[in-house]
């Protein structure tokens, strides 16, 4: 326990964490774990070994800091700049969306499909920090990846990320925004696997403080209804999907049926499949 009169931060780590979780309940559906991995940050040390050795630890003093920036709602992601997708561990900063678990299915799936038959070349649409085809990389050793982004700023985060992995020999970036025409000139044909998490946040949506402020909001809107990207790489798939290939694309919860729609009027099968909270969030397409 802390003397009486010193401040909050000054006292075992056990104290400072339990008081950070009471500080971070109103804007976090998590606020023990975001307290254990800022303390776990400032230490320098994995949060397995934070709670091992927690009865002897102190506070940092740099951990106020780091709680102050946490109340105003800033991502634990962005303050630790760093999080873990598929088990892999990547550089965040906030010129590129979280990776989030939801987007695990989208790994998953493709693990599924290309049990026997693995991919030869994958492609990543709108790759941000490259989190999903640096996965499918990880999954695919004899595969080779390609992630575009109109962002350079988000292409670099995508490079250290393949670097820090040891997958830099067999990913690749480009810098290329699907709003330009004849864009997919640039990428060639005969991709086996296509992922994609575009923007699909409609435009009047509020979201979450914590989003809202701190993540790009270029990887987040997409039109009136979250619908415009879908609406350019679905026609585009024609032109990048080799023969047998798949194409997965995460969706928002209420989008299945009018991203279904446009999938099937260009030739595609369909099929769906929802995430661990039962929401519609991704959809296979074949030809």
């Amino acid at each position: 326990m802390k003397p009486a009169g010193l401040p909050i931060w000054m006292g075992d780590a056990a104290s400072a964490l339990r008081e950070a979780a009471q500080l971070f309940a109103e804007i976090s559906d998590s606020p023990r774990l975001d307290a254990e991995l800022l303390m776990a940050h400032v230490l320098q040390i994995e949060r397995s070994e934070l709670l091992l050795k927690l009865p002897a630890l102190t506070v940092p003093s740099e951990f106020a800091a780091l709680v102050e920036r946490r109340q105003r709602s800033e991502p634990i992601a962005h303050i630790i700049g760093r999080k873990e997708f598929w088990g892999l561990d990547f550089q965040v900063t906030a010129d590129v969306l979280i990776p989030r678990p939801d987007s695990e299915l989208l790994i998953e799936e493709a693990v599924r499909l290309f049990a026997s038959t693995h991919p030869q070349r994958i492609l990543d649409l709108g790759t941000g920090s490259g989190a999903l085809v640096l996965a499918a990389l990880h999954e695919f050793p004899e595969a080779r990846g390609l992630g575009m982004d109109a962002s350079a700023a988000a292409l670099q985060i995508a490079h250290n990320n393949a670097d820090a992995l040891g997958l830099a020999d067999r990913a690749s970036f480009l810098l290329l925004d699907w709003c330009q025409p004849d864009w997919t000139g640039s990428l060639g044909s005969g991709f086996d696997l296509i992922l994609a998490n575009p923007p699909y946040v409609a435009s009047g949506v509020r979201l979450s403080a914590d989003v809202a402020d701190f993540e790009p909001h270029q990887a987040l809107f997409a039109g009136e209804q979250g619908l415009d990207d879908y609406a350019i790489i679905i026609p585009a798939l024609e032109k990048l999907l080799s023969p047998g290939g798949a194409a997965l694309l995460e969706i928002g919860f209420d989008q299945a049926n009018p991203v279904s729609e446009m999938a099937t009027k260009s030739g595609y099968h369909v099929e769906l499949k929802q995430d661990l909270g039962k929401n519609d969030r991704l959809l296979i397409l074949r030809r």
